[in-house]
């Protein structure tokens, strides 16, 4: 199987980017499920049940999260609804929403895992743990897992990839919207990078415009962030596994802009 995996979505400019390009590059690059983390969707901090509803109409077929899942507030009862909406695995028992999903598409059984880090982040449960925990239940189906790794530190990326190699497909970190030049094939067969990026105005910081992060930055006031429209693009992942094995057999990255400059 090919998948395409969208980096952090910010906003309308990163919805609009997802919508005019994903079609294309599904077929330019014989694409068979797409996974998307959309937890910056809405206005740039959370997502909504509207929201999540339109980039699931875009032919996407689950929409990862993390420390921002619950910042609108009507996604607390809407998630329970939709399975195609992730949040962390690792919130404690009790808290509403799935932290992982299995899916059959095309006759093949694949899943996916949302995992939230702990360093610099909200202290949830151990996210290798509940991993491990999990990779239990998911392996008694499908060898085909692709784990979204929503932490801050590099660090703590970087050891879950070596702690999942040969127990997942891909291993993506997401958070920081900075899209990092590490991917690999891991010598037990996963493939890993440490975050994607983001899909939404690169002219900006992390999304937002330039102003209100400096004026932030320079006088510690609150400050009402907008997102920021300049330089669209989107940032990605395709990852290619073996639908048998579950083993990844190539990574590559994509950085594709709403608007080709001649």
């Amino acid at each position: 199987m090919r998948f395409l995996i969208v980096g952090d979505v910010v906003g309308k400019p990163g919805r609009r980017v997802l919508r005019e390009k994903l079609s294309s590059l599904r077929e330019e690059l014989q694409i068979d499920a797409v996974i998307v983390n959309g937890e910056n969707a809405a206005g740039g901090l959370g997502i909504t049940p509207e929201v999540c509803e339109e980039i699931l109409g875009y032919g996407v077929d689950v929409i990862t999260t993390g420390n921002h899942i619950w910042d609108k507030k009507e996604i607390v009862t809407y998630i329970e609804h939709q399975p195609r909406l992730l949040r962390p695995l690792n919130y404690p028992d009790g808290v509403p929403g799935r932290g992982s999903l299995i899916l059959e598409k095309g006759g093949k059984v694949w899943a996916v895992v949302n995992l939230s880090g702990r360093v610099f982040m909200p202290p949830l449960d151990c996210p290798f743990r509940r991993m491990e925990e999990e990779l239990k239940y998911l392996h008694e189906e499908t060898r085909l897992i692709l784990v979204d790794f929503h932490a801050e530190a590099s660090s703590e990326k970087i050891a879950m990839g070596w702690f999942l190699d040969g127990k997942v497909s891909c291993v993506f970190g997401t958070h920081t919207h900075v899209a990092t030049a590490d991917e690999r094939i891991l010598p037990q067969g996963t493939a890993y990078i440490t975050d994607i990026g983001m899909t939404g105005a690169h002219d900006s910081v992390i999304g937002i415009e330039v102003a209100d992060i400096v004026g932030r930055f320079l006088t510690q006031m609150p400050v009402k962030y907008r997102v920021a429209k300049e330089n669209v693009k989107l940032n990605g992942i395709v990852v290619e596994v073996d639908d048998t094995t579950g083993k990844a057999q190539k990574i590559f990255r994509l950085s594709v802009p709403l608007v080709e400059h001649v």
